[in-house]
């Protein structure tokens, strides 16, 4: 025994069932999102379950979850209870319902049963009794109203896209023109010039543009009478109908008479429609589209920031920087920097960046938009510059140790055939050490990317009004509130009113977050291991 605890071999192995164990939950994590997230996606058959006391449950089956004898002795072995997703929201108060299985006479996949995904109140599952058109009814029965349902679905998409297309884009950009001009009125005012024709010139444009407004009011409302033409009958199982008005429905399915195929395709529609559409309900539906572009941006931000001041403060500290007592002082300081919990930060990035810097700049450039804020207030800026703050000391000690694998002889070789030591830091140094330098950046972009505390009190929002990019010059718009997939992550599993509706999107959301911090890490690692072959004698 005194022989192979001498010998080292007992802690390698001990170290090598840690590294395993450490994998296992990791890639076991990954595969619990993994199974959780995609299966969302697919189109779940509809059953219909018969119960002992007379009533009907349609929907589908999400989870079942058995009993233990020992815990409920009346449960028959191996019986336990199914969550359905009935959904019918505004019917029955409630997505989900706990059904026992010994309550269950019969099940049943009715292939006349519908689901219908709505924009509000989530899903609604039973039969198409009709169509209307006011009050005069258009098609009768199930099968006739199936026939006509799907194209009146697709005229009422159409005329949602033209109305958001109004909305969003055409009115939009006149509010912005409107804003902009009431802002340039200001700015004269404030100077002292309340009649001059700046002034005059810009009020003509305003009624200008409030004409042009009441004509979009005027085509919005046209376009709204024409979605509220239709309506669909619906009955539930107890035999219920609802009205149903059909520009409120996004897609109809009979998921019991589809194939493998048609599920596939419907499939890449949903997880397609995720990652492009806004949320919707509560960010319990639709898409996450804001997010991922708040995400990325907030992240290539930080990097901007980060990574140029931590290469420049580490090739001072191990280049230029006398080795005394004073450079040990400072190393201990940015190890420190690293260990300081992420919410210190948010708050130093509240009290400086946005009510100090932000406060500042409004009082100096924007002074026509106050008491409103512009930069004094949170938003994506300052939020990457907290992030910026936060990662900055991984930068610096990864780049230190980067510069330190370059061997000594490229410096004094550098030197001797005549280059100064700023060329020689520029043209030897630092490409030798780049390997170095990306490693920074890649723990830099794991650590921001999940961030969410610095984030909830420096910009981020539950639902951004607009991206911070946009087609109004200057196009990037850094004081713009930003959504982010890690908030988005945290209002769903701890703030929704839907805790049931809510979890599939947790899994999606946290399988989309993985597979952005992902591509961001594989693209700096294959670009570092691209200037490792080409700098043979970096060594990190």
């Amino acid at each position: 025994m005194k022989k192979l605890l001498s010998s080292g071999t007992l802690f390698i192995w001990i170290c090598g069932l840690g590294v395993a164990a450490s994998l296992l939950m990791v890639f076991g994590l990954l595969f619990l999102i993994m199974i959780n997230g995609l299966g969302f996606f697919w189109p779940k058959d509809l059953v219909e379950l018969t119960l002992k006391d007379g009533t009907t449950v349609l929907g589908e089956i999400h989870e079942r979850e058995i009993i233990p004898h020992s815990i409920s002795p009346e449960l028959p072995e191996g019986k336990g209870r199914l969550l359905i997703k009935i959904g019918n929201r505004d019917l029955y108060g409630l997505d989900f319902r706990w059904v026992d299985e010994q309550d269950i006479i019969s099940r049943a996949k009715p292939p006349d049963a519908v689901m219908l995904e709505r924009r509000e109140w989530g899903n609604f599952y039973g039969r198409v009794s009709r169509i209307l058109r006011g009050d005069r009814i258009v098609a009768s029965g199930t099968e006739a109203s199936w026939q006509v349902l799907p194209q009146l679905i697709e005229r009422a998409n159409a005329l949602q896209e033209e109305i958001q297309h109004v909305e969003k884009d055409l009115i939009g950009d006149l509010n912005y023109q409107i804003e902009q001009a009431r802002l340039a009125i200001r700015a004269h005012e404030l100077k002292g010039e309340r009649d001059s024709p700046e002034i005059a010139a810009l009020k003509r444009d305003i009624a200008h543009y409030e004409q042009i407004y009441q004509q979009y009011v005027a085509k919005l409302q046209a376009l709204t009478d024409q979605l509220d033409d239709y309506a669909v009958v619906m009955q539930d199982t107890s035999g219920q109908e609802t009205i149903i008005p059909i520009g409120l429905i996004i897609k109809a399915l009979r998921p019991n008479e589809m194939d493998v195929m048609e599920k596939c395709l419907m499939y890449l529609a949903n997880v397609w429609a995720l990652l492009s559409e806004e949320p919707r309900e509560a960010n319990t539906e639709g898409g996450i589209f804001p997010a991922i572009v708040g995400t990325v941006m907030m992240v290539l931000m930080m990097s901007i920031a980060a990574v140029p001041f931590g290469v420049i403060a580490a090739v001072y500290l191990k280049e230029y920087a006398h080795q005394g007592w004073v450079v040990r002082m400072v190393r201990i300081a940015v190890n420190n920097l690293a260990g300081i919990p992420s919410i210190v930060f948010g708050v130093f990035g509240l009290g400086f960046f946005v009510y100090t810097v932000g406060g500042t700049i409004d009082q100096l450039w924007y002074p026509e938009a106050l008491p409103n804020p512009t930069f004094g207030t949170g938003g994506i800026l300052w939020a990457s510059l907290t992030l910026a703050l936060l990662t900055v000391p991984v930068v610096i000690v990864a780049t230190e140790e980067g510069l330190a694998s370059v061997p000594q002889e490229y410096r004094e070789g550098s030197l001797a055939l005549g280059a100064t030591k700023f060329e020689s830091i520029l043209r030897v140094i630092l490409p030798c050490a780049l390997p170095g330098i990306l490693t920074g950046f890649i723990l830099a972009v794991a650590r921001a990317t999940g961030e969410v505390a610095p984030l909830m009190l420096t910009g981020v929002v539950k639902l951004a009004p607009s991206l911070p990019i946009d087609s109004h010059f200057p196009f990037l718009h850094l004081d713009r509130k930003f959504m982010h997939l890690g908030f988005h992550i945290y209002d769903m599993g701890f703030q929704s009113p839907n805790v049931e509706a809510a979890k599939p999107m947790v899994y999606v959301t946290t399988l989309v977050l993985v597979t952005v911090v992902v591509t961001l890490n594989l693209t700096a690692i294959t670009l570092r291991n691209y200037m490792r072959k080409r700098m043979k004698g970096a060594a990190v």
